[in-house]
Order: C-alpha cells, then structure tokens, then sequence
C-alpha cells in the first residue's frame, strides 16, 4: 500500500495549459523581436551622436589653439574681412545680383 501511494501519477497538464504556455512564449519571442529593431536604431543613434562629439571636439581644440597662439595679423584680417567686410585700397569687390 505504502508502495502505491509514492506512486500515484501526478497530474498531467491539460491541452488549454500547454496552449496558454505556448502563446506566452510567441509573445515573448515576438516582443524581443521588436526590441531588436530598437536597438539597432538606438545603436545607430548612438554612433550618430558619437560621431558630433567628436567633430565638437576637433572644432573646440581648433579653437583652443587659436586662443593659445594669441591674435595674429592674419587672424585679425581674416575676421575683419570675413565679419566686417574689410576691402584693401587695391581691391575690387564685385557683387552678384542676380540672386
């Protein structure tokens, strides 16, 4: 008797628990799917991001060296000519106004 107690089947799982476990996995499966997409655009963003810093990062030493070397004559004349619009007595400016 002892014997038959300790071997007493358990209960199998019903066809509607295997259904409901099998829908919770395709859902799962599917979720991750579409977070793959996400961050493979987050990715890409990142590397976006990465690539501005960078060039901030050029254009910030650039203007650190600028301010290092102090101003020079040729900085001056390029600002003035640039900014301000500075023309030598030997120069001719031609404006074009057809835009």
């Amino acid at each position: 008797m002892a014997k038959k107690a300790k071997e007493q089947k358990r209960p199998r799982a019903s066809l509607l628990t295997k259904v409901v476990l099998l829908v919770l996995l395709g859902t799962i499966g599917w979720q991750l799917y579409g977070l793959q997409s996400k961050v493979a655009a987050a990715q890409a963003e990142k590397d976006q991001y990465a690539a501005q810093v960078a060039q901030t990062q050029r254009e910030n030493d650039a203007l650190a060296a600028d301010i290092a070397q102090g101003p020079t004559p040729e900085k001056i004349e390029e600002i003035a000519r640039n900014e301000l619009g500075l023309v030598t007595p030997n120069e001719y400016v031609f404006d074009d106004i057809s835009n």
